[in-house]
């Protein structure tokens, strides 16, 4: 029947008779295993060697395991085309997101030179870009605004009753504070590295991330508007400062000035156009045109030569000191007051960058190392918090350009680097009469990208509601208790929706008992035997979010392979035997051509097109001389699954996926009705994964798997 899961015995399948036992029995006739060693044991038995001390080597500094490897003439170019393209789109968000985290505009470019040149030394990721993000920014500048306020810095006007903002002393302090924040992050983050607590992100699932950010959106644009209007506002902090700072935005309209409104109309309006046409011909176009760059040059000449500061009160970027400054030790006075911001920013920043970085590694068929990750991007702002930067994270249109133009790896980010150390060297002293409000149109225009995620309460309403939950939650608590509260809040409501036990479960390979249809650990159980072919693959817990990743590394480790690995061999044999075969039909065209001028040779090049003309099989792994993996399927024990989510679900389909890239069959025992469900509600099934490959039980899907597997072998013996 239509709908209904397809569990049937294919012809030839044999069926095992056996004695039922309970526990007790059981344990008695297949004698459990002596307990493995204890930890302890093992911590006793490790020596220091060269060998151990090279491999640290290697995983802590990852560049020095690709960079003598690197393929100068076919990655270079493409390295320096997309590197000049991201340091150009570096200068302008550098400079924006500054401005949006309450500091001086050279802070940016610190933050946009040190950052990605530390990034190619640790880094995993050959595609993520960091640097300045607006997020990172906007928790930056809540920082700011709550310990440091203009407030703090008013003086008296000369000869008058009046007051104003000491704006150098109040940089000055700001700048003091943040780079102790940064510091801190950089702490934090390095800790959970080498304390191998990577997995700490898996807590925040994907709703509550892209719900996260897509509140702290709303927080950037709200504190942008006062600069798109030219008005002056005061510094909230806090559990409703968003909402206090709108009613205080509108309050001021009759005050704006129509120059700063109009240039900020201008510019969003002509970045938006270009940005759209870069998208639109992306493929057409060797590089985006660097329509933010463009629109920065043009409006710092206009304020210069019209004078917009004094005509009109178009508030401008002000002096921006050339050169690089000292290292600057931070103030351990702020790390009390700071500690739990850092930790918030710390998190958030790395789960941006991982999420990145898996994308992009799955794309391109390389693997990132989570805990490298978080090493990596602790050190860049640990390091660059002694040079008076702020913390950073990874850029999804940084990356998408460094990508698109061309780069293949971290070399394009020390190209980067350069043409931001040049501007802050020589060039960032000129953009002192650039608008501010130039600056917010630039931040607002790429808010773009995180307001399309509002479109996930659609798609989280077909597919799992518990995640548009966790979604709902994250977003209302950011806006309602700021980025911190809010941050905290969406966290602890997520792992209400878990077992925390579930955390880390028990993964084994099971074993046929025989005389029985009972399947054991082989690990704990003598008398488990390996099916031969077959490897049986059982979690103790359900998959969700948090152990999603951890579930697909056990089983790829558990299978005896590396899969990765194989996968990567297979994509560079098949590229190199794409190339075999186009140089084949260059042979045979102009085989063709010589018949045309040699008609005395037509019948032997005839006979030899035809030959050739036949359909190539379908390359094998053998085929292409790689090693074929000991077993032909994979039978994941589903019995103790009771709900998946959409990241699951994903998960899922990657290990169908990854282990037909190899050969091996994949199917699935014990499923509950209801898990079924919930696949089929997010769209799991396809033309090749159906409800046949699914089955009641493991003896089950063995039976059909081995009957399946004689089949085969009677029909290849019949037709010898």
């Amino acid at each position: 029947m239509a709908g209904e899961t397809v569990l049937s015995r294919r012809p030839g399948a044999s069926c095992a008779s056996y004695e039922v036992l309970s526990e007790a029995e059981l344990e008695e006739v297949v004698q459990r295993k002596p307990a493995e060693p204890s930890l302890s044991d093992c911590l006793r038995k490790i020596r220091c060697s060269a060998s151990t001390a090279k491999s640290l080597l290697f995983r802590f500094l990852p560049f020095l395991r690709w960079l003598p490897r690197y393929p100068v003439k076919d990655w270079l170019l493409g390295d320096i085309i997309s590197g000049f393209s991201v340091g150009i789109m570096h200068l302008p968000q550098g400079l924006a997101y500054a401005l949006l985290a309450g500091l001086p505009p050279v802070t940016g470019l610190y933050s946009s030179f040190y950052p990605v040149f530390l990034y190619f030394f640790f880094g995993t990721s050959r595609h993520n870009s960091v640097g300045p993000f607006a997020v990172m920014s906007v928790m930056i500048g809540s920082v700011t605004d709550s310990l440091l306020p203009s407030e703090n810095f008013l003086e008296p006007v000369n000869g008058t009753n009046m007051t104003s903002v000491n704006e150098m002393r109040r940089d000055a302090a700001r700048v003091e504070l943040v780079a102790t924040l940064t510091v801190l992050v950089g702490i934090f983050q390095v800790a959970l590295g080498l304390l191998q607590f990577g997995f700490v992100v898996t807590y925040l699932s994907d709703p509550l991330v892209r719900g996260y950010t897509t509140a702290a959106s709303v927080h950037v644009l709200i504190s942008q508007l006062k600069y798109i209007f030219g008005i002056s506002l005061g510094e909230h902090s806090g559990p409703l400062s968003l909402f206090m700072t709108f009613i205080e935005i509108c309050q001021n309209l009759p005050k704006t000035n129509v120059g700063t409104l109009v240039t900020a109309i201008i510019a969003m309006v002509a970045i938006f156009i270009v940005k759209e046409l870069n998208h639109k011909f992306s493929a057409k176009l060797p590089m985006p045109i660097p329509i933010e760059l463009i629109t920065i040059i043009i409006s710092t000449g206009i304020s210069y030569g019209v004078n917009l500061s004094s005509k009109f009160g178009v508030s401008v970027v002000g002096d921006i000191p050339s050169g690089l400054k000292p290292p600057m030790a931070p103030n351990i006075n702020y790390f009390g007051q700071v500690a739990g911001n850092a930790f918030a920013i710390a998190v958030v920043g790395y789960a941006i960058c991982i999420s990145l970085g898996k994308i992009f590694a799955l794309k391109h068929g390389y693997k990132v190392d989570s805990n490298q990750e978080l090493i990596a991007l602790g050190f860049c702002n640990f390091l660059g918090g002694f040079f008076q930067c702020f913390a950073i994270s990874c850029s999804m249109s940084r990356s998408l350009v460094q990508e698109s133009t061309g780069g293949n790896s971290q070399v394009a980010a020390v190209i980067a680097s350069l043409v931001i150390l040049v501007t802050i060297l020589k060039i960032g002293e000129l953009f002192r009469d650039l608008p501010k409000a130039i600056l917010a149109a630039i931040i607002i225009v790429n808010l773009k990208g995180m307001f399309k995620q509002f479109a996930d309460f659609r798609t989280l309403w077909k597919t799992n509601r518990v995640d548009l939950m966790v979604w709902i939650v994250t977003f209302v608590a950011t806006l309602l208790l700021n980025l911190d509260l809010g941050l905290a809040v969406s966290v602890a409501f997520a792992l209400l929706t878990v077992i925390f036990q579930t955390q880390l479960p028990h993964y084994s390979i099971l074993g046929h008992i025989s005389d029985t249809d009972i399947y054991r650990d082989v690990a704990e159980y003598k008398k488990a035997q390996e099916v031969p072919g077959v490897k049986i693959f059982r979690s103790s817990s359900t998959i969700y979010f948090a152990n999603a990743e951890l579930y697909t590394e056990a089983l790829k480790k558990k299978s005896g392979v590396n899969v990765d690995r194989l996968i990567e061999k297979k994509k560079k044999a098949l590229k190199k035997l794409k190339k075999q075969q186009k140089q084949a039909e260059k042979e045979k065209a102009k085989r063709q051509k010589d018949m045309e001028n040699g008609p005395g040779i037509a019948v032997i090049e005839l006979s030899r097109d035809a030959a050739e003309g036949s359909t190539p099989a379908e390359p094998t792994l053998r085929s292409l001389g790689l090693p074929v993996p000991d077993f032909h399927t994979v039978i994941l024990d589903f019995s103790p699954v009771n709900f998946m989510d959409t990241v699951s679900i994903k998960i899922l389909k990657n290990i169908f996926r990854d282990f037909r890239e190899i050969e091996v069959d994949v199917f699935i025992a014990g499923c509950p009705a209801s898990v079924i469900t919930q696949l089929e509600k997010g769209n799991f099934f396809s033309q090749t994964i159906t409800k046949h490959h699914f089955f009641a039980s493991v003896h089950d899907a063995v039976v059909h798997v081995t009957g399946q597997r004689e089949e085969a072998l009677v029909c290849s013996s019949t037709k010898m």
